[in-house]
């Protein structure tokens, strides 16, 4: 069904309803109108990673892991699944009379919002920190959600409607401080929101037809996100976007109670609708009627998101029959999703260091497998998850790959929590000073012939304001350490004189220097999902080579004497375009058990709309996965960031000393910069492209030991 169509349908609805009728429908949990046919809807669903909190469904890796994979194709793979499952699990409720939330086809997802401090506790819902990873991934998410990508194409069918509904959020500046969400006013200049807030978000309406974008809590340059002329000038008038706005959820209720810009519910009711947003999450669009009584917001303004919202319902086929009715309920959790959940994963799992430990081989008598997250659930889920019929942890991971492999030679595992997550003991009557599991872990350590130590955070430990309940202030993190139990094992561990394998399960930047200094391995391995144990014993033991890329820059602690102000927008000295210091782990790094190295680059560039460049590849590892990067710097616009920028990466294969080209094309808007006023043009004519398995800078190329190759060309 055509826009248009479902538009029109709409409006004739609509015109049909009294005007409480009406009111009623922009309410997130809209009541049935029996005399129009029109049943009751709920809006609110989440699918970051998979059909959350409904029950059962496919527990994907955390959105940030899914980022680490740097791979398009998955993105859109790993979404198409989502909806299959969405709708499954829509068609058997819908049966049943079931309309609650976390029931309908309106999926709130994906949060491409940029990771631009590594305290943000919900920077594991995004995509990282880069602007063009953030957009491609987001594109590719939307389509695969929506039913309108490759895969959606590549059956050469007519689909009609939309599989299900994507919302981008939060529009447009929102990266946290959480304490403050409420309340706080996002400056950012006309240069950093068009160079890095609004490429992620412009891209989902423009390329990919994003039928929602969610506002933010936050007030933006002034103006709060869900009630702001100037940024839906920007999202409807600039971008064409014809889609559904929904508030965030009790964010118009903000406008009077934090923001202060409105006095009483009414004011606040009328603020948002007339600027935009169709959908109240929260109550406040309770008050519309009294607003009308009071002169405060015309009618019109009412029936204009009515028809929005019944223009959504419409596209997804509500009121009529789809080929998606069809989809069984078995779809859900199916071996398929499953196979694809675990492909995720390991393209996810980032490979920090190692020695020449991994993969693991050789006479193992005893693997002694350690840390507060080794045998932990909820370090495999991240947050906004759905529930898996089965998890699989790290330790169980383990001890299954051995028994699976070895049968009855299988190496002995023994396992110790170690400490508690964040407190001093595991058993709250304990009174040692040291943690009540120190002496286990040591005993567990000094019986083995290798360690695995598995740390890191889960959703208590970082996530969005009001999720969390310990000493870190509103789900950000103070800093960049691992909570103090966790440390003090880690040092004891590295001491105990046997070969260590740290595991680190964290949806942002840890500090992991000890580790670095003392470790024989370091796995980065995220949120990896339900089963992700598994895929971590994958990792371990060489069945599959790791060849994630870390999304995001991490910092040592003491970086964050240096790093901008968390309330400061500004991005100067911020991520890995900005940031001038010496990080511990670069953006884009992560080792393979192979060798991948650029050798060589050619350039075939007459125009910006006409660029292809050719890298020569080869590898002298192990057969492996990895990622080819491209960077470039416009080394005449004043206008540069200070550091090159992704413009373009393309996830290959190379066996054993193979030797490949591979052709990339990159996009126009590559050779482009931003002006302080926000212009984004071809501002330079000479340009310097870099290409390799990891960011150009002195870092990666000490930890990786290779140099990418580059060249430079004049327009």
């Amino acid at each position: 069904m055509k826009r248009l169509e479902a538009a029109q349908k709409a409006k004739s609805l609509v015109e049909q309803m009294t005007l409480e009728e009406k009111a009623s429908q922009l309410l997130f949990d809209s009541p049935a109108i029996p005399r129009l046919n029109i049943p009751a809807y709920n809006w609110w669903n989440e699918a970051l990673h998979g059909v959350a909190r409904a029950g059962t469904a496919t527990v994907f890796p955390q959105a940030i892991a899914l980022a680490a994979a740097f791979d398009e194709d998955l993105m859109e793979e790993i979404a198409d699944c989502i909806s299959t499952e969405g709708r499954a699990k829509y068609n058997m409720q819908s049966k049943k009379g079931d309309h609650d939330i976390y029931k309908g086809l309106t999926f709130w997802s994906p949060n491409v919002n940029i990771f631009r401090d590594p305290r943000w506790g919900r920077g594991h819902e995004t995509y990282g920190e880069d602007p063009f990873l953030t957009s491609r991934l987001g594109v590719r998410f939307v389509e695969g959600l929506q039913g309108t990508g490759r895969i959606a194409r590549s059956d050469g069918k007519d689909h009609p409607y939309l599989k299900t509904a994507a919302c981008a959020k939060h529009f447009a500046v929102h990266s946290g401080p959480e304490a403050l969400r409420h309340e706080f006013d996002a400056v950012a200049s006309p240069k950093d929101m068009e160079d890095t807030y609004l490429p992620a978000f412009e891209a989902c309406v423009k390329e990919a037809g994003v039928e929602a974008v969610m506002g933010a809590y936050n007030r933006t340059n002034g103006e709060v996100c869900c009630g702001s002329p100037k940024l839906q000038e920007i999202l409807r008038g600039q971008w064409g976007f014809e889609g559904h706005f929904v508030s965030d959820c009790w964010a118009v209720r903000d406008f009077h109670e934090h923001h202060h810009v409105t006095s009483t519910p009414e004011e606040s009711a009328a603020l948002a609708l007339k600027n935009g947003t169709d959908v109240n999450c929260g109550c406040t669009y309770e008050y519309v009627l009294n607003a009308v009584d009071e002169g405060l917001i015309d009618e019109a303004f009412i029936d204009r998101s009515c028809i929005r919202l019944l223009t959504t319902r419409f596209l997804l086929g509500m009121f009529d029959r789809t080929e998606y009715d069809d989809i069984p309920y078995t779809a859900v959790e199916c071996e398929k999703h499953l196979s694809v959940a675990s492909k995720a994963a390991l393209e996810s799992i980032v490979l920090l260091k190692n020695n020449g430990i991994l993969p693991l081989s050789g006479p193992v008598h005893t693997i002694g497998v350690i840390g507060p997250n080794a045998d932990s659930r909820s370090a495999l889920n991240g947050n906004y998850h759905g529930t898996s019929s089965q998890y699989i942890t790290v330790l169980e991971g383990i001890r299954d790959y051995v028994q699976q492999r070895c049968g009855k030679d299988a190496p002995r595992i023994l396992y110790s929590e170690g400490c508690h997550l964040f407190k001093d003991n595991v058993e709250a009557l304990s009174y040692t000073e040291l943690s009540d599991r120190r002496a286990e872990a040591l005993t567990v350590a000094e019986y083995s012939d290798i360690v695995i130590l598995v740390v890191g955070l889960d959703e208590t430990l970082e996530g969005e304001e009001g999720d969390t309940g310990n000493s870190y202030a509103s789900g950000d993190k103070r800093d960049l350490l691992l909570p103090a139990s966790q440390r003090a094992l880690m040092n004891e561990v590295l001491k105990c004189g046997k070969p260590v394998i740290v595991i680190n399960m964290s949806g942002s930047s840890i500090d992991l220097g000890q580790a670095q200094d003392k470790a024989d391995a370091i796995l980065q391995a995220w949120y990896p999902g339900g089963r992700g144990g598994a895929d971590v014993a994958s990792i371990l033991f060489g069945d599959v080579s790791p060849s994630g890329k870390l999304p995001v820059t991490f910092y040592h602690n003491e970086d964050l004497a240096i790093l901008p102000e968390f309330t400061d927008y500004s991005m100067k000295g911020r991520t890995y375009r900005y940031f001038e210091g010496t990080p511990l782990y670069p953006f884009g790094y992560g080792l393979t058990y192979g060798d991948c190295r650029a050798t060589g680059i050619r350039a075939d560039i007459t125009s910006p709309d006409s660029a292809r460049i050719s890298v020569d590849v080869e590898n002298s590892g192990a057969a492996t996965e990895d990622v080819l990067q491209i960077y470039i710097k416009d080394t005449d616009s004043p206008y540069s960031a200070p550091n090159p920028q992704l413009c373009a990466f393309r996830r290959i294969r190379l066996a054993d000393g193979e030797k490949s080209s591979v052709e990339i094309t990159l996009p126009e808007r590559a050779f482009t910069t931003v002006d302080d006023n926000g212009k984004r043009s071809v501002f330079g004519k000479n340009f310097t492209i870099c290409a390799g398995f990891s960011q150009p800078d002195p870092r990666s190329e000490q930890l990786t030991g290779n140099k990418c190759v580059s060249i430079e060309i004049s327009l």
